[in-house]
C-alpha cells in the first residue's frame, strides 16, 4: 500500500488550509497588499547562516501579530510548528549562485532560501496579491478557495471516468483468470488504469489538503470512487511478478514513479514486473498465482491463502482440485475446503454476469 499524502507540498497545504491561524494571517496580508517573506525553522544554525538584522520577537503567534510585523518591509521567522515568532523585519541572505527561475526580489530570496535550507518558505506578492509557498525544489501558489473547490470537482468527474475504465479492465481480467485465457496483455492495462487513476486521485488529495475544512465533501467522493483500487492493484502485482525476491512494494512504488508516457509503454511496466519485451503481448499467456481472487473469499485468513498458493503453485490448479484436495492444504479443514470451492464458483458465475450486462 502506497503511502498516502507523502507529497511534501501536499503535507504543508494541509497545515496552512483555510481555518488554521497561520491561514488566518496570510490572508490578512494578502487584503491589506503589504506583501511578506516568512521563514519556518527552529534550526539555530540556519538562522545564524541565512538571517541577518530585525528583531528578536519570541512571542506566541497570533494571525494580528503577523499581520501588524508584516506591515515592516523584513522577513518574519516563525518556528516549525508555526507556534511562535522569533524574528521580525530581518534580511534573509541566501547564496546568489543558487539559481532560482522568479523574477520577484522577495520570490528569487523565498526560493533560494528553501533550497538552501530545506525549510518551509512562504512569500507573499504584494504586487501580484498571490501566495506561494516554497519547500526544498518545490513551488506551490495558493489559489482563492472557490476555484481549487472548481477544480477539485472537476477532477472527480475525470476520476469517475478514469475508474469506470478501470472497472470495466478489471472484470475482464476477473472473467478470464477463471477462464484460463489471461493475456500479459491484460494484466499490463489493468495495472495501467489502475496507476492512472491513483496520478488523478494525489492531484485531488492535495486539493482537499489546501481547501482545508471546505474540502471535505470532495474528500468524501474521493473515498468512495477509489475504494478497493490500490488493493486490487498490489494483489495482481502478487499474482504476475516474476522476481520472486523483489517485494511488491518495491514494485509499486517503481510504477508510481513512471513518467505519464512511460506508464503507456508496455513493456516499461513489464520490464519492472520482470517480464522481457515482447512485440506482442495480447499473445504471452502468464498464470496468476490467485493472491487476488483468494481474498475475496469471506474469512480467508492471510496464511491460509499462502498455504493454497504454496500446495497448488497456480490459481488455475486450486479451481481444479477436488474438496480432498483441498482439504489435505495445512490449515484447511472440510468445512473450508467446501465453502471455498463454493465461493470460487459463485465468483465465477457473479464475473461472467458482469461482464454480460456491460
Amino acid at each position: 500500500m502506497r503511502q498516502k499524502n507523502n507529497d511534501k507540498i501536499t503535507e504543508i497545504l494541509k497545515r496552512i488550509a483555510p481555518g488554521t491561524p497561520i491561514r488566518n494571517g496570510l490572508e490578512n496580508i494578502l487584503k491589506a497588499r503589504t506583501g511578506a517573506l516568512l521563514l519556518f525553522t527552529d534550526n539555530d544554525e540556519i538562522i545564524k547562516q541565512i538571517v541577518d538584522g530585525g528583531f528578536y520577537i519570541n512571542e506566541e503567534y497570533t494571525s494580528a501579530k503577523l499581520y501588524e510585523l508584516a506591515k515592516m518591509d523584513g522577513a518574519i521567522v516563525l518556528s516549525g510548528d508555526m507556534k511562535k515568532i522569533q524574528f521580525a523585519n530581518a534580511e534573509l541572505i541566501p547564496s546568489s549562485d543558487i539559481p532560482t527561475v522568479e523574477t520577484g526580489t522577495r520570490h528569487r530570496t523565498a526560493e533560494r532560501t528553501a533550497k538552501q535550507t530545506g525549510e518551509l518558505v512562504i512569500s507573499i506578492s504584494q504586487r501580484r496579491n498571490i501566495i506561494t509557498v516554497f519547500k526544498d525544489n518545490e513551488r506551490y501558489i495558493l489559489e482563492d478557495t472557490e476555484v481549487v473547490l472548481n477544480k477539485a470537482n472537476q477532477a472527480i468527474q475525470t476520476l469517475e471516468k478514469y475508474k469506470k475504465v478501470f472497472d470495466s479492465k478489471l472484470n475482464i481480467l476477473n472473467e478470464y483468470e477463471f477462464n484460463d485465457i489471461v493475456t500479459l496483455a491484460n494484466v499490463l492495462s489493468v495495472i495501467q488504469r489502475a496507476e492512472m487513476v491513483m496520478q488523478i486521485v494525489q492531484e485531488i488529495e492535495k486539493q482537499i489538503a489546501e481547501l482545508g475544512d471546505d474540502g471535505r465533501l470532495v474528500d468524501m467522493q474521493l473515498e468512495e470512487l477509489i475504494s478497493g483500487v490500490e488493493r486490487e492493484e498490489e494483489l495482481i502485482i502478487e499474482d504476475y511478478k516474476l522476481f520472486e525476491d523483489k517485494a511488491t512494494q518495491e514494485i509499486i512504488d517503481e510504477i508510481s514513479n513512471l513518467s505519464y508516457e512511460e506508464l503507456l509503454k508496455e513493456q516499461s511496466l513489464a520490464k519492472i514486473l520482470g517480464y522481457d519485451s515482447f512485440s506482442d503481448y495480447d499473445e504471452i499467456g502468464v498464470y496468476p498465482r490467485g493472491y487476488r481472487i483468494l481474498n475475496k473469499i469471506p474469512r480467508m485468513p492471510n496464511n491460509i491463502v499462502e498455504n493454497l498458493i504454496q500446495s497448488f503453485e497456480s490459481f488455475q490448479h486450486i479451481i481444479e482440485a477436488s474438496i480432498e484436495d483441498l482439504d489435505n492444504v495445512e490449515g484447511i479443514g472440510e468445512v473450508r475446503a467446501r465453502n471455498i470451492k463454493s465461493s470460487l464458483k459463485r465468483m465465477q458465475e457473479q464475473f461472467l454476469f458482469d461482464n454480460i450486462i456491460n
